[in-house]
């Protein structure tokens, strides 16, 4: 017993948990960034915030109308789409995820627009517009919006030395940032080359696709549509692709398990237990079954024991594989589960596999609290409700009341 409380203190401190502990003070993960205080309950969790916007008027559906003496009065016309705008959120265009939704409505509150927080296209609108006209002219029917894009960071709850050499939780960039698009709610319109227009405006875009020095622009034509001019040729969008598993926006590369990896694992082995509480993480014997909440007793038969084998740090965050003692297997998500919220947590064969792969943020010396992060989906592990044989699942922005975070002790 003796040796095996020595053997434990001497892998916690190889780790780097063994330090004087130091408080951390509590802060709002609503509107958090990089350098703000976090708390050890926030280390399961994640946060985008935005980086960079830019805003521009867009055109989407266009038509040009010429009117005539006798023609005036209220006109509906069927616009062509010009432009195709999609909301997306890294390469996952569904916004099914609540880190999706958070980072746009973290885009909402920084551009001060009513932009859309949900998937849909500019391509699902009604291309009709009716506009009441009480001049003849050449005129441009237009609908449009303000196209808002911009890159977004991902922050994680981690502890950093402070300058007196202390330690604190803060929130710091982590992996997962991308970029994002989406838009305001369509306006549409008529509007003649003759028509003074606030500058910069969606208006003041349908009528530069007028192309007024042009020589179908000044022409004299029948009443009703007019060809259209270079300018107005659509905007053909490329192909929809389907959406990529995963939040990052350079995600790594997932490869199969066909073959088994070579781990350095080290000699210690770890509960990832619930602070306070005697559940733990427990792999499955049976390979279609995941990683769930178990008591550990001298039955466990070592499933509820973990190694963590081919551990990289770079600025204080801990990459590993997590090898389970029971079963032989390292922990991951189903590839084709990856992009799922909720997905459960499994073992397979080890494997060079990012999807095998997991970021562990720890709190201060001393503590052994952590958050774990799947590297290739960027989510964060957790559970629904504590109980006996509860999974433990991935969650696009972690727990946020708390039960993602876990105790990683030496057994």
């Amino acid at each position: 017993m003796a040796v095996t409380a020595t053997a434990a203190a001497g892998a916690v401190t190889a780790l780097g948990l063994a330090a004087a502990p130091a408080a951390a003070a509590p802060t709002g993960t609503t509107a958090a960034r990089p350098g703000d205080a976090c708390t050890a309950a926030d280390l399961g969790t994640r946060h985008p915030y935005v980086k960079t916007t830019e805003v521009s008027p867009t055109i989407t559906h266009f038509k040009g109308w010429y009117v005539t003496e006798g023609t005036t009065g209220q006109q509906t016309v069927s616009t062509d789409t010009t432009t195709v705008i999609s909301v997306s959120v890294g390469l996952n265009d569904t916004i099914e995820t609540s880190f999706a939704v958070e980072a746009l409505s973290d885009v909402k509150a920084t551009v001060g627009l009513d932009v859309k927080l949900e998937y849909t296209s500019t391509s699902e609108e009604s291309n009709s517009v009716t506009w009441n006209l009480t001049q003849p002219g050449y005129y441009g029917f237009y609908k449009g919006t303000k196209k808002v894009t911009g890159t977004y960071g991902s922050l994680n709850c981690n502890r950093a030395q402070q300058d007196d050499g202390s330690w604190a939780l803060k929130w710091t960039e982590g992996p997962g940032s991308g970029s994002f698009t989406t838009f305001t709610t369509l306006e549409e319109g008529a509007v003649r080359c003759q028509d003074s227009v606030p500058a910069d405006s969606i208006m003041a875009r349908a009528q530069a696709l007028l192309d007024c020095g042009s020589a179908a622009a000044k022409a004299d034509h029948p009443a009703g549509a007019v060809a259209p001019t270079a300018k107005q040729k659509p905007d053909r969008p490329a192909p929809h692709q389907a959406p990529t598993a995963g939040t990052p926006a350079e995600q790594p590369t997932a490869t199969g398990h066909s073959t088994r990896a070579a781990l350095d694992c080290s000699t210690e082995a770890y509960k990832i237990a619930v602070p306070g509480k005697p559940l733990s993480w427990g792999a499955p014997l049976l390979a279609d079954d995941g990683v769930r909440l178990r008591p550990s007793s001298i039955f466990s038969a070592h499933l509820d024991n973990w190694r963590l084998c081919n551990v990289t740090e770079q600025d204080g965050v801990l990459e590993a594989s997590l090898w389970n003692w029971g079963n032989g297997g390292c922990a991951t998500v189903a590839e084709q589960n990856a992009s799922t919220e909720r997905a459960m947590l499994m073992t397979v064969p080890c494997a060079e596999d990012d999807l095998q792969r997991f970021y562990i943020y720890r709190d201060v010396p001393g503590s052994p609290k952590i958050g774990v992060q799947n590297k290739y989906t960027g989510s964060m592990m957790g559970y629904d409700r504590y109980a006996d044989g509860e999974f433990i699942r991935q969650y696009s922005s972690g727990r946020q009341d708390g039960t993602g975070t876990f105790d990683l002790t030496a057994v």
